[in-house]
C-alpha cells in the first residue's frame, strides 16, 4: 500500500506547538479555577470568623445575670446576617436558636451532631442541604472554663459553581484567543522562515543538477535566516568561481601541456623516420624532448602548488628573523646569474611567515628579473617594517608594456620580452602566496626602466617580540 500525503513542516510544527500551548494553557485553566475556589472558599470562611468573632466578643460584654439563651436572641435580633449566610446558636438544655435558613440547615446530620455534642475547639465542615452546599465553621460557648454550648456560622456555596463556571469560560475564552494568535504568529514567522528554507532546497538542486547561476536572493531583516541565505549565497559564488576557475585551468593547462608535447612528438617522428642512425641526431633530439619533459614536470609542481593555495592550511607560519631570512636570500641570489646585486639594509625585526613559500615567491622574482635584465643590470632585495612588512625586488631592466602589466599576475601570462620560455605561472604563485599570508602584490613598472615588485604583508606578520628571542628561526 502506498503511503498516504504527508504533513509539510509547517504543519508538523503548528500541530506540536498547538498540541504543547493547549496543554500549558489547560493546566494554567485549571490552576486557574482551583485558585478562584480556594479564594472564594477563603473569603467565605474569612466571614464565617468575623461572625463568629462578632459574637464571641458581644458575650463577654451581655449584661450581668443576663442568661446565654436572652443573651442569643438578643444577639439575633440586633445582627442581620448577609444573604446567604446562617447563624445557629445552642445553648445546653435549651432550644436551637438560629437566623435564615436555619432551620433546614439544624436538620443537617453533622450539624445535628455538633450541636448534640459541642467541640471543644473551633472546627471547619463541609456539609449540604438539599442540593445546597455550605462551608460552616462551628465554635464552642465557653463561660467559667466550661462548655455551655456551640455557636455554628455557615455560608452557602451555592454562587461558587456559577462563579466559578463563569471565571473557567472567561479564561477559556481568554486562553483560546492567546492559542489562536500564538498559533497564528507562529504560522507567519513558519512561514517566513521555511520560505527560505524552500529557496534554498531549490537552489541547492538546481546546483547540484549543474546551475550554479542560481541564488536564494533574500531580501528580508538581517537575522540568523537572513544571515544563513547570504551566506549560502556566498557559498554558491565560491563554488561557482571556483568550478569556473577549474574549467579554466583546464583549458589553460591543455593548452599548454600541448605544446611541448607536441615538440616532443614531433622530434621523436623526425628521429623515427630518419632511422635514428646519426648519433649526433639522436643525442639533439633527446636533449630536445627531456628539455620539453622538464618544462612539463616545472609547470605540473606549479600547479600543483597554486592548487595547494586553495587549501586552509597552505601557509604554515612560523617566527623567522627578517634580517637573517632577507641574508640568505640575497646569498642565494647571487648564483642565478651575473648582476650587481643589492640588498638594502634590513630592520631587525621578528616575523610570523611561511618561511619556505615566501623564500619561493621571492626567489620567483628574482628570477623573473634576472629575464628581464643583461650582465651589468642591477637587482635590489630590499625590507621594511610598519605598519606591515614590505618585501622588495627592483630591477633595472627592461620593463613590462603597460597592457600587460594589469594581467602579468594571472595564471600562463607573461610580461617577458620575447623568446624567453616559462609556464607565466610565477607570479600568480607569487600572488597566492603574499594573499596567503593575508597581503598584496604592488607592481611599478615602464618599458626599458625596470620594474620594482612589492610583497605588502599586514601588520599582523610583523610580530612584536625581541629578535634574539628563544625559538626565533
Amino acid at each position: 500500500m502506498g503511503r498516504g500525503p504527508r504533513l509539510g513542516t509547517a504543519a508538523r510544527l503548528l500541530l506540536l506547538h498547538a498540541f504543547v500551548l493547549a496543554l500549558v494553557l489547560g493546566v494554567v485553566l485549571v490552576q486557574v479555577v482551583r485558585d478562584f475556589s480556594a479564594h472564594y472558599q477563603n473569603t467565605v470562611l474569612a466571614d464565617l470568623g468575623d461572625e463568629l468573632s462578632g459574637y464571641a466578643a458581644s458575650f463577654g460584654t451581655r449584661t450581668p445575670g443576663q442568661s446565654l439563651e436572652a443573651f442569643s436572641r438578643g444577639y439575633l435580633l440586633t445582627h442581620p446576617l448577609p444573604p446567604g449566610e446562617v447563624l445557629l446558636i445552642a445553648v445546653n438544655h435549651q432550644p436551637v436558636l438560629g437566623s435564615g435558613a436555619a432551620a433546614e440547615l439544624s436538620r443537617a446530620p453533622l450539624v445535628r451532631q455538633t450541636l448534640s455534642s459541642p467541640p471543644r475547639s473551633t472546627r471547619t465542615m463541609n456539609l449540604s442541604v438539599g442540593t445546597t452546599p455550605y462551608l460552616a465553621l462551628a465554635s464552642p460557648i465557653v463561660e467559667a472554663g466550661k462548655v455551655q454550648g456551640v455557636v455554628i456560622a455557615a455560608g452557602s456555596l451555592s454562587r461558587l459553581q456559577s462563579e466559578t463556571d463563569q471565571v473557567a469560560l472567561l479564561a477559556a475564552a481568554e486562553a483560546a484567543v492567546a492559542l489562536v494568535v500564538a498559533l497564528l504568529s507562529a504560522y507567519l514567522i513558519l512561514r517566513r522562515v521555511l520560505r527560505t528554507v524552500g529557496a534554498l532546497t531549490q537552489t541547492a538542486v538546481e546546483a547540484s543538477s549543474g546551475d550554479l547561476t542560481r541564488r536564494v536572493g533574500y531580501r528580508g531583516a538581517d537575522d540568523e535566516v537572513g544571515r544563513m541565505a547570504a551566506a549560502f549565497d556566498e557559498l554558491l559564488g565560491r563554488i561557482s568561481a571556483t568550478v569556473a576557475a577549474q574549467r579554466a585551468l583546464l583549458s589553460d593547462v591543455s593548452h599548454q601541456l600541448r605544446t611541448p608535447l607536441t615538440i616532443a612528438k614531433g622530434h621523436l617522428e623526425v628521429l623515427r623516420r630518419g632511422g635514428a642512425v646519426d648519433p649526433g641526431e639522436v643525442a639533439d633530439t633527446t636533449a630536445v624532448v627531456v628539455e620539453e619533459l622538464d618544462q612539463m614536470s616545472a609547470m605540473v609542481d606549479q600547479l600543483l602548488l597554486l592548487g595547494h593555495s586553495l587549501e586552509p592550511d597552505f601557509i604554515q607560519r612560523e617566527l623567522v628573523d627578517l634580517r637573517s631570512f632577507m641574508a640568505d636570500l640575497s646569498a642565494a641570489a647571487q648564483v642565478l646569474a651575473p648582476r650587481q646585486w643589492v640588498l638594502d639594509p634590513v630592520p631587525d625585526a621578528v616575523v610570523v611567515v611561511d618561511p619556505a613559500k615566501l623564500r619561493g615567491a621571492l626567489l620567483n622574482l628574482l628570477d623573473n628579473a634576472v629575464k628581464a635584465t643583461v650582465e651589468g643590470d642591477s637587482i635590489t632585495l630590499g625590507a621594511s617594517c610598519g605598519p606591515g612588512v614590505r618585501l622588495s625586488v627592483t630591477d633595472t631592466g627592461s620593463g613590462i608594456d603597460p597592457e600587460l602589466q594589469e594581467a602579468v599576475f594571472d595564471r600562463f601570462r607573461r610580461g617577458a620580452r620575447g623568446g624567453q620560455r616559462g609556464a607565466g605561472l610565477g607570479l600568480a604563485i607569487v600572488k597566492a602566496v603574499v594573499e596567503g599570508h593575508g597581503g598584496h602584490v604592488e607592481l611599478s613598472s615602464a618599458p626599458g626602466r625596470g620594474t620594482s615588485v612589492v610583497l605588502v604583508l599586514p601588520p599582523a606578520c610583523l610580530w612584536a617580540g625581541a629578535a634574539d628571542e628563544e625559538g626565533v628561526e
